[in-house]
């Protein structure tokens, strides 16, 4: 098809128009390449530019005719190609007028950021793949508002998601967008998570093992088809330690002469000590036993039979297991808790179970200071007993007693 070449004067613009057998009509300039004026059925005629680059034909419109000169947009189809030739991609300005896609940032640019200094960035990961690109993925930062934020909420709301799950979610936005801020990602002005408070969650459930639970528990992971998946529940139960904690371990940091532990990366960041009673070193004598040639200190210690390396996730194994206990809302870390709750029934303080679960603050460790039941019952036993009588004596006894708190 012949396409049509004149140079391009506002004289020209005025008096071009669509033929009424088409629905529109693009003229290109006789001076500069891929300049024309697009001129529609409607009567709207705009200024665009078609190039190349990176090998991809693109088209940018740069304005309605009637709004801007000819000499403007010629102007602005120079610094266009100019751009092009040094390397710029030159509709990257209007995309950084809004920022970069949510799904580009977070992928692209959080994700490597934690990685290099966060254990449990898959968490991030996760969450980034099946919530914050699906609903958010699509739209530009810059662009993205508080009510936006509000809907996305109310979506994970409505698909049942815990109140815990959509506050990880908001925290993690409101962190990239702080990111974004320091590292003056162009078109990113604001945190729209600022303004926007975490759901408050009051039905936070907190489960705790009974003694006929554990039983029940031990003896189903027993049957597993996964021959280390005792070992690992048993060690959770003894320690009261992090599952990835845990899948980390290596015989190199354990110190037998002094029945200890040593974390080298902990949540916290800082290395910790966990003593260990005669029930986890157990697990472990027992599991040294089993490897017996080609011991490695190096070797982690409830590591995969297939890999060697230590478990990436054993949810399968530990699911079946819970579901024959007759479990099956219990968690991995519901171990934790039990952890906490065996040593403050047993009369234990909480800055003991502070220090033995590694929390820095002592707020944390009081959500797993439940009292069993009987430790209430004894506690308000030690209430002294006041013998009822006639009412005359009952005065006659609370008069003695105030004579003799009188100083």
């Amino acid at each position: 098809m012949k396409v049509s070449k004149v140079l391009l004067t506002d004289l020209y613009i005025s008096a071009v128009s669509c033929p009424t057998d088409k629905s529109h009509l693009e003229v290109f300039d006789s001076e500069l390449r891929g300049f024309y004026v697009d001129a529609l059925a409607s009567g709207r005629k705009s200024f665009r530019l078609r190039y190349r680059y990176e090998k991809k034909l693109r088209v940018v419109t740069l304005g309605d005719a009637r709004i801007v000169s000819t000499d403007e947009a010629r102007q602005m189809v120079i610094n266009l190609l100019r751009q092009a030739k040094q390397g710029v991609d030159p509709q990257a300005p209007a995309i950084n007028e809004a920022g970069p896609l949510l799904k580009d940032f977070f992928t692209d640019k959080y994700l490597p950021y934690v990685k290099s200094y966060k254990r449990s960035w898959d968490t991030d990961e996760s969450m980034i793949r099946n919530h914050l690109v699906p609903k958010l993925g699509h739209l530009h930062m810059g662009r993205i508002s508080p009510p936006d934020i509000a809907v996305f909420v109310e979506k994970m709301k409505a698909e049942e998601y815990a109140s815990g799950t959509c506050n990880r979610a908001l925290v993690l936005l409101r962190f990239g967008f702080a990111l974004a801020l320091r590292w003056k990602v162009p078109g990113i002005d604001s945190n729209p998570v600022k303004e926007i408070k975490n759901i408050k969650d009051d039905n936070k459930i907190e489960r705790y093992l009974t003694e006929q639970q554990t039983i029940a528990l031990l003896e189903a992971v027993r049957q597993s088809e996964s021959e280390m998946l005792q070992y690992i529940v048993l060690f959770l139960i003894y320690t009261g330690a992090r599952k990835r904690e845990v899948l980390d371990a290596r015989w190199r940091d354990i110190d037998w002469a002094q029945r200890s532990w040593r974390i080298p990366k902990t949540k916290s960041g800082k290395v910790r000590h966990i003593p260990l009673s005669t029930g986890a070193m157990k697990v472990l004598e027992h599991l040294r036993l089993r490897i017996r040639e080609g011991f490695l200190d190096e070797q982690p210690i409830f590591a995969n039979p297939k890999t060697g390396e230590p478990f990436v996730s054993f949810f399968y194994s530990w699911n079946n297991a819970r579901i024959r206990a007759g479990l099956p809302e219990f968690r991995i870390h519901d171990l934790r808790h039990s952890f906490a709750s065996y040593l403050v029934n047993a009369g234990r303080s909480l800055y003991e179970v502070q220090e033995l679960l590694g929390h820095a603050d002592i707020k944390t460790t009081s959500r797993y200071a439940h009292l069993s039941r009987e430790r209430l019952v004894a506690a308000v036993e030690v209430v002294p007993q006041i013998e009822i009588g006639p009412r005359e004596r009952l005065v006659t006894q609370l008069k003695a007693s105030e004579l003799l708190l009188t100083p």
